[in-house]
């Protein structure tokens, strides 16, 4: 089949990412679950279609019919629940992009690490489903360690594992949160690190390395471009993240990879066939030039999707993220007063009195960021800082959490729930949608 260039089959994404086929000059069918759908899309759009797309069996015949009405050159997806999808869709149509098996080994941490492991690209202990007992001889063997959802994004379902001490209490918080598939791992330690990188034809451009702050945690609460590192260190970054792309056959487009240096060189944590999230994409556009959207439509559109974008690091730029105590919202202040910090480029607050803010649990449990552009790295995150410190999210203990699971015990699947999102479709009952 001749495949017209210029339409693309875009999957779960939001009308900001949508609205940036336009620079590609690219026609959009578009695939959203319908209670994810933002009638403003309308307006943007050739096709729509309203569907679960986490229900394979639908989305394989729905992208089936409009390939066979009208040619479909590219899938694409920047939203972490339709990655393996895509990759379904992918081979389904018999189209260029990412495979689905390219998409399980970045998408299912289990399955990566074993490919890294068998090809000795930073080798890092782990095991798969271990009982108590085999979880306790883990620590015992490897110390420290971390346990996580075999597939999952965002921090959720991640939990330290400090010494054997702890291994009956995250047992049996794996156990009541209902974690399912998981995998425990040796606690890697040095500074956490991410790469954003984009490709053509199997070749790799490493546009960014990002330095992330955890503030000894396991969620993300702040970002850097570029990370201040010695260049010695950024080249076997940039290695190792070339050298995992080339082994899972990662074709073209945006990847992020996320990596700990640690005193035996870097190891990878994991890593996505999409761009990074935490607004990583706009710090690398301030510094780099280059907006990985963007190019991914221009994979199929007008124009090379590097070439004429990217350039050297111009300064650098940062996120911090705000959290507060758990409880609700009685008041914000200080936004005016770090919107007035040298640098900062958007400050905003995504709860306001009322609101109610759970446990940092994962990545969608912060209330919200500043952006502080600088001359350098440090001076970035010293700025984000100081912003970020003006803002006060304050709160009191409450039981009034609205919803009908006010007062339950959090699962998975109940963190999940508003977002209509499982981790892996596949392993879904195949229920009617």
């Amino acid at each position: 089949m001749i495949v017209v260039r210029g339409r693309v089959l875009v999957v779960g994404d939001s009308i900001r990412l949508v609205l940036k086929a336009k620079s590609a000059d690219v026609d959009v069918v578009y695939m959203q679950k319908p209670s994810q759908f933002d009638p403003a899309l309308i307006a943007h759009c050739r096709q729509l279609v309203l569907v679960d797309y986490q229900h394979v069996p639908s989305a394989t015949a729905m992208a089936a019919a409009l390939h066979r009405i009208a040619p479909i050159a590219r899938i694409v997806t920047q939203t972490e629940a339709a990655q393996l999808v895509a990759g379904h869709l992918t081979d389904a149509l018999g189209i260029p992009g990412t495979s689905e098996r390219t998409a399980r080994l970045l998408h299912d941490k289990s399955a990566m690490r074993a490919l890294l492991n068998e090809q000795d690209i930073g080798s890092v202990p782990y095991a798969v489903n271990p009982t108590r007992e085999r979880l306790r001889e883990f620590v015992m063997s490897h110390g420290a360690a971390i346990v996580k959802p075999t597939t999952g994004s965002g921090s959720l379902g991640v939990r330290r594992i400090e010494s054997v001490d702890d291994v009956d209490e995250v047992w049996a918080w794996c156990q009541s949160f209902e974690l399912g598939e998981f995998q425990v791992e040796k606690l890697l330690t040095g500074p956490e690190l991410s790469v954003e990188s984009f490709s053509q034809s199997g070749r790799h451009t490493i546009i960014a390395v990002t330095a992330k702050d955890t503030d000894g945690g396991t969620v993300e609460l702040g970002h850097v471009i570029p990370a201040p590192l010695p260049e010695a260190q950024l080249v076997r970054i940039r290695e190792a993240t070339v050298r995992l792309l080339d082994a899972v056959g990662l074709e073209d487009g945006p990847s992020h990879t996320e990596i700990i240096l640690t005193a035996d060189g870097p190891r990878v944590v994991e890593s996505h066939t999409r761009r990074g999230g935490d607004r990583i994409n706009d710090l690398v556009k301030m510094v780099y030039g280059v907006d990985m959207e963007e190019a991914t439509y221009r994979l199929v559109g007008h124009g090379a999707p590097l070439d004429g974008h990217l350039h050297p690091p111009r300064g650098a730029a940062a996120i911090r993220f705000l959290t507060a105590a758990p409880g609700v919202v009685t008041s914000v202040t200080g936004l005016e007063a770090a919107r007035a910090v040298d640098g900062v480029v958007e400050a905003s607050v995504s709860v306001d009195a009322g609101s109610v803010v759970p446990e940092l649990r994962w990545s969608d449990d912060r209330c919200g960021h500043v952006i502080v552009r600088a001359d350098d790295a440090d001076t970035a995150v010293r700025l984000a800082r100081t912003a970020a410190g003006h803002i006060s999210i304050n709160t009191e203990p409450g039981t009034d959490c609205p919803g009908p699971d006010a007062g339950a015990q959090d699962t998975l699947s109940s963190v999940l729930r508003p977002y209509d999102e499982v981790f892996d479709p596949f392993h879904v009952a195949p229920t009617a949608p």
